[in-house]
């Protein structure tokens, strides 16, 4: 039997999930330092090793927000490659709630702060979005995308 050749320059995408979240015709965006300049982005962030989909957005959203999340929804998976870096990213993006504010916590290294901005002040600034991922999303979602979450399967070995 031929052993399979393990190659490791195979490409890779970032694997990120990211949260959207509607209040009173707001939604909850992080606003960031990148480059030269403040950005604006749906909480989001990189799923870490061991962790399900879930999971991550549901820490994501508590660490730069200082929000509770209960995902209720998926709302798609989106690939995109940034322009300048090249860096090709696999979005898996939430919709869900918000509960449980802690004012007093402090956020993720790197999180400005945590706002809840219309879509009129998001589209009016689009040279402050992170990527076009933000209005593309809250698009999809006032699109009324959703679809259920046990679409998402966590297999664990035993």
């Amino acid at each position: 039997m031929i052993e399979p050749q393990v190659n490791a320059s195979i490409w890779k995408p970032s694997a990120t999930v990211a949260a959207v979240i509607e209040r009173n015709k707001k939604f909850l965006i992080v606003e960031e330092p990148r480059e030269d300049r403040i950005v604006f982005n749906q909480p989001a962030g990189h799923l870490e090793d061991n962790e399900s989909l879930l999971e991550a957005v549901i820490r994501e959203v508590r660490e730069e927000t200082a929000w509770g999340f209960k995902p209720e929804h998926l709302l798609g998976i989106y690939r995109w490659k940034h322009p300048q870096s090249g860096k090709t990213h696999l979005r898996t993006t939430f919709v869900g709630s918000v509960f449980d504010h802690d004012p007093n916590q402090k956020l993720f290294d790197g999180i400005i702060k945590a706002d809840w901005k219309s879509l009129d002040e998001l589209q009016n600034n689009p040279e402050q979005l992170r990527s076009p991922l933000v209005l593309k999303c809250i698009a999809d979602y006032l699109a009324g995308a959703r679809y259920p979450l046990d679409l998402l399967q966590d297999i664990k070995s035993d």
